[in-house]
């Protein structure tokens, strides 16, 4: 089969397509035909290690110290169609359109196939994978973008215990997980603030965000404005500005913290009523069919910028670092 192979650490360019082996499902897994996968800015963090120290570490000894040795394709989240499935799986049947996200312990999505277990894991958080039936009413293109950026997004707000009525602010709200925190967070019934560049501003009110800031215009933190939960998606606010930007009993959650943001949020949390909040989610199965519900009703959507073929990953790569995406960049598999 075709697949996207990352041979070292560095560029875009280290991505190579080339003929690997097609994987063979196991007695619990299934054998998914992918049909399109995506490009995130995480993606390309991966890729040439723009992590902070700590990250950098553990990616390095999880992957290879000097090279990708355990994994060597990249990607995350998938939308396709199960060819064969196991002897002992019994949710899935072959011909069925799925969406699912492989977790940062498996990867792999960029590739013609891939082999996922049916359910993951019990008690093993690293290495859930979650794999659902595709929303109906949207092709794979805009499935494909749902199971990281989505259950992300989800997971997020839930840390942040968003409630009805709440003022929230969402710092880099026109990336992967931003566009669909904006549609989550007004689901839930709060007033959005979207914080993003020029270009993306007319997408984000298209979305449901109610006020708009331009960054490069205005800094959030300077106008006065208080807020019950900021989301930091990018992590370029002044940490102690944004605490003060939230009103009391507010909440402060740093999706890429670097160790010192980890350390000052809990002396933070321990000294007064506002919270920081860090760390990884854990997203589940239901947390997929949840949004999947959300989708089939039309309450979110995927915003989707560009797609490219598979053999133009390292394009797609080069795109999203420009930061200019608005939403998601898609590879298409099957065409």
């Amino acid at each position: 089969m075709k697949a996207i192979v990352w041979t070292k650490y560095g560029p875009p360019d280290v991505l190579q397509l080339k003929e690997i082996e097609k994987p063979t499902p196991q007695d619990n897994e299934i054998l998914v035909k992918i049909h399109a996968t995506t490009v995130t800015s995480g993606d390309c963090e991966q890729r040439c290690l723009k992590l902070s120290f700590l990250y950098r570490l553990l990616m390095r000894l999880h992957i290879g110290i000097k090279k990708p040795k355990r994994i060597t394709v990249l990607g995350m989240e998938l939308s396709g169609e199960i060819e064969s499935v196991g002897k002992d799986v019994k949710l899935f049947k072959i011909g069925d359109q799925v969406f699912a996200a492989t977790g940062f312990i498996g990867m792999g999505t960029c590739a013609e196939y891939i082999c996922l277990p049916e359910e993951p894991k019990e008690g093993d958080k690293s290495a859930n994978s979650q794999v659902a039936i595709k929303p109906a009413n949207i092709s794979h293109e805009e499935a494909a973008p749902v199971p990281v950026g989505g259950l992300e997004a989800l997971n997020f707000l839930r840390k942040g215990n968003i409630q009805s009525g709440q003022k929230v602010l969402i710092n880099g709200a026109g990336g992967t997980i931003g566009t669909y925190a904006v549609q989550l967070a007004k689901y839930f019934g709060a007033e959005v603030t979207a914080v993003e560049s020029t270009e993306k501003l007319e997408m984000l009110c298209s979305i449901g965000a109610d006020h708009v800031i331009d960054y490069t215009q205005e800094d959030f933190t300077k106008s006065g404005k208080t807020y019950d939960f900021i989301l930091d998606v990018v992590s370029k606010s002044s940490f102690s500005d944004s605490i003060s930007s939230l009103n009391e009993n507010g909440c402060f959650l740093i999706a890429n913290p670097g160790l010192s943001k980890i350390i000052r949020g809990r002396r933070i949390s321990k000294k007064n009523s506002k919270k920081v909040i860090s760390g990884a989610t854990y997203p589940k199965t239901e947390d997929l069919l949840f949004i999947k519900e959300l989708i089939e009703a039309g309450k979110i959507k995927s915003v989707i910028d560009r797609t490219f073929p598979l053999e133009q990953t390292a394009e797609a790569h080069k795109y999203v670092e420009t930061g200019d995406k608005k939403g998601h960049v898609v590879i298409n598999i099957v065409r």
